[in-house]
């Protein structure tokens, strides 16, 4: 486990020496354990003698209920997003402090984004990761606010106080702006998905180029995409309770 956890950020490549210092193993025992993990399909070997995460573990990932219900249900809605915008769109929830990517659209005229499904971005840097911090747990929230809060950019928000007045406005407002806070260039608008009782179980959001970018005139599309999707996972939740039920422990 604390192998496979080494390569939780997602579309990350490491050498044996790299995945045993994260995993806290000796060489030979990481050896070992990795070569058992290649055999079984877990893990694959790049011919560059590094390591990433294998198909078969990706088909197990696939069934869990972030990809297998949210995603589904998401899917028809950021299709339509992405073509009144073109620009990209990507689905995320809460997960250990960080935003889980669970879908995400990039068309051939998108700006280029890191973003990768199953990876995982910072919430203090993005406008998924701000709507969802805003409406965490007060709990959640003041352990993100009082953890480490890395500088991605010349513009990321690292002060704690100016962040709790920003997470104030994304409450207030319905929508989190960025400006070039996780990547020179790119800058982002995202608004929150709630279930049936109002509770939001995750965020959806549209890349743009800084570039000549006017946030808000993406707000009108975005805000129908997710109203949209509310009813979708109100209506589900309904009828099936426990498909969202890691969703909606936006702390777990």
């Amino acid at each position: 486990m604390a192998i496979l956890n080494a390569f939780a950020q997602g579309g990350v490549r490491l050498n044996l020496s790299e995945i045993c210092r994260r995993a806290g193993l000796p060489l030979a025992t990481g050896h070992r354990l990795v070569g058992e993990l290649v055999a079984g399909g877990f893990l694959e070997r790049v011919p560059d003698g590094t390591y990433r995460i294998g198909t078969r573990l990706w088909r197990i990932g696939s069934q869990a209920p972030a990809v297998t219900g949210l995603r589904e249900l998401a899917l028809p809605h950021m299709e339509d997003l992405y073509e009144a915008t073109h620009d990209n769109v990507q689905l995320g929830v809460l997960r250990d402090g960080r935003v889980l990517i669970v879908e995400r659209l990039r068309g051939t005229r998108s700006v280029p984004v890191l973003t990768q499904v199953g990876a995982t971005l910072p919430l203090h840097a993005t406008g998924v990761g701000k709507v969802l911090l805003a409406h965490a747990p007060p709990d959640v929230r003041e352990r993100v606010l009082r953890g480490a809060l890395p500088r991605h950019s010349a513009r990321t928000t690292t002060d704690p106080d100016e962040l709790r007045r920003t997470l104030d406005r994304v409450r207030r407002a319905g929508y989190a702006l960025t400006r070039d806070e996780m990547t020179l260039g790119a800058s982002s608008v995202g608004a929150p998905v709630r279930d049936g009782s109002g509770e939001v179980v995750a965020a959806l959001s549209i890349v743009s180029s800084t570039r000549g970018a006017d946030l808000r005139r993406l707000l009108p599309p975005l805000t129908t995409a997710v109203r949209a999707l509310s009813r979708d996972v109100a209506q589900h939740w309904n009828g099936h309770p426990d498909i969202f039920s890691a969703e909606r422990k936006t702390g777990a």
